[in-house]
């Protein structure tokens, strides 16, 4: 089975700081897309904040397994819709990998639901990266442990909520900790944050990166038709309750009447 990616970038960065061009010269959508497309199950293209609905049409996200998300310097850019319809079709069961900065991006804190904010300390500093889930699939082929000679540094508390796991720990030089890899699951979807991948860095030319992305996008497929009832929360009529009932009782709402949303 083919799996469809999109990997989504904000494209900004790469235009405007020479230290990023120089290490994504075609972008870092691109360079993420290229680590995924090595392998032959899955079908990889990218998208940016500059198209049309940010690249992200309501056809498009139907047509989409698991998208890929890395932003920072435009989250508010963002539109509103955009993030809508994302949200709803993660409901729905696609798959979300949210990377590094995109903590702070809209559609991640709308479906944590928390500020996810955390410490922080740009150093170039060593991050020694540690698999503490070692049975996980995101974990597949992995080593014990892998090091990213220079990266931004992350610390703990990170304001997210509970993870449902937690597949990698980072240690820093500067002593800090952090959750690096977790998981939830909104709806039908699967989520996967990846805490590596500052731009001024080369961290997504590195090859075990490049295999904790194709597991995690492995993961966070499902294989299930999409759950589009979803978001209807519907009025159930008395005669189609599963067993006999009588009316009985004043209402606010007429029979077949929407809920107040």
């Amino acid at each position: 089975m083919t799996i469809r990616i999109v990997v989504w970038g904000e494209n900004v960065h790469e235009r405007r700081n020479p230290a990023v061009a120089d290490i994504y010269p075609e972008g870092m959508h691109a360079q993420i897309a290229r680590l995924l497309v090595s392998d032959s199950d899955l079908s990889v293209t990218t998208a940016t904040l500059q198209e049309p609905e940010n690249g992200l049409s309501a056809p498009r996200l139907a047509q989409t397994d698991v998208l890929v998300w890395w932003g920072h310097v435009a989250h508010e850019e963002v539109e509103d819709g955009t993030v809508e319809r994302i949200a709803v079709r993660v409901w729905e069961g696609m798959g979300l990998i949210v990377l590094h900065s995109g903590h702070f991006s809209k559609i991640f804190k709308r479906l944590m639901g928390t500020p996810c904010s955390l410490q922080w300390r740009e150093a170039g500093e060593r991050e020694r990266i540690w698999v503490v889930n070692r049975g996980h699939p995101i974990a597949e082929g992995l080593p014990p442990h892998f090091v990213l000679e220079n990266e931004e540094m992350y610390g703990e508390p990170f304001a997210v909520p509970e993870p449902l796991e937690t597949i990698f720990i980072s240690w820093f030089q500067g002593g800090e900790v952090f959750r690096s890899g977790v998981t939830y699951r909104r709806g039908g979807g699967n989520i996967f944050y990846f805490r590596p991948g500052h731009e001024t860095y080369p961290t997504y030319h590195d090859p075990i990166v490049g295999q904790v992305l194709r597991n995690a996008a492995r993961w966070a497929h499902s294989s299930t038709p999409p759950l589009k009832d979803v978001l209807e929360g519907p009025n159930v009529p008395i005669e189609k309750a599963l067993e006999p009932i009588s009316d009985r009782g004043p209402k606010v709402h007429a029979p077949g009447e929407r809920g107040y949303r």
